[in-house]
């Protein structure tokens, strides 16, 4: 059942949990639009993983409280206020597409707590030095993060009128998306199992207001707070070269900046194979806390 958390400012922060409780915590940080009710792995194959996943409503998105103005780089203080509720010293983060950037801010803030991180078809910096942002991404996505940056009224009245088209069919922002998809994409969001995840994780999403999807455009629109090669811990970058949302050369900018990254990059997938994916990457993220683990006793 959902909790809240509260931040230092008072805002409450919905968050859930699910998997062995005495398993390895990680965080898993939602899309956009999104919520904690993102697509996951079931129970019962956390369980098998020894993962307990934790995931949260960004501000703005279902229960949690707006916080205007946020930057990417908040993120990590609110995933370090629900760590230190359920009394988690360390943990992983895993961030698939607009979560993506959350997660390395994670990476990046709380080196002493974040034992590995794993960044799923995410996004470069707004102000990436030698990337052409917009080179190969969807003109959906240019339009919405040209108005961002430059046409915050019309970028406003566009999410508010998608938000309440996905109220009443959450399936609405996939089905708007289909002549854009490749037929990879297709296939996948085609799969029941995850549709049902899908519906949920939209639905949740905007239930409320589009606030959460205005502030994550604008955020990743400007000055993500951080730079990616400040990141030192074991980090997993994975990509598919068909992305169209996300395009590979973001991948490939963050794979050269994040030294010492361990980059997957999958010929034949594009966005949303990121969601089949997950469990293998949880079992990347355990071992590689436990490797920590092990050799922090050993120092």
């Amino acid at each position: 059942m959902a909790r809240a958390a509260h931040s230092r400012d008072g805002r409450e922060l919905v968050f859930d949990t699910w998997g062995d409780p005495q398993g390895h915590p990680v965080f898993l940080l939602h899309g956009t639009p999104g919520s904690h009710q993102g697509p996951r792995p079931r129970s019962m194959v956390l369980y098998q993983l020894g993962i307990h996943l934790i995931a949260y409503d960004r501000p703005g998105y279902g229960g949690s409280t707006r916080q205007p103005g946020r930057k990417v780089i908040d993120a990590a203080e609110d995933v370090a206020t629900i760590a230190d509720l359920l009394d988690l010293p360390k943990f992983s983060v895993v961030g698939r597409s607009g979560g993506g950037p959350h997660a390395l801010a994670c990476a990046a803030k709380l080196p002493e707590r974040v034992q590995s991180a794993a960044v799923l078809v995410s996004l470069a910096p707004w102000d990436a030095e030698g990337l052409d942002w917009f080179e190969g991404m969807t003109e959906s996505n240019v339009r919405e993060y040209r108005n961002a940056r430059n046409n915050h009224e019309v970028l406003q009245s566009t999410l508010v009128q998608n938000a309440d088209a996905m109220r009443a069919n959450p399936m609405a922002v996939l089905n708007d998306l289909d002549d854009e998809m490749p037929e990879t994409d297709r296939q996948i969001v085609a799969d029941a199992g995850i549709r049902r995840m899908l519906h949920k994780n939209f639905e949740v999403a905007v239930e409320k207001t589009a606030d959460g999807w205005i502030d994550d455009a604008v955020a990743f629109s400007k000055n993500w707070g951080f730079d990616p090669k400040e990141i030192t811990v074991p980090t997993l970058l994975w990509h598919g070269e068909k992305d169209v949302f996300s395009p590979v050369e973001h991948f490939n900018w963050l794979a050269r900046r994040i030294e010492h990254a361990t980059v997957v990059l999958q010929p034949s997938a594009a966005h949303f194979a990121a969601v089949p994916v997950l469990p293998q990457v949880l079992g990347w993220l355990r071992d590689q806390a436990q490797a920590d683990a092990a050799a922090t006793s050993t120092a």
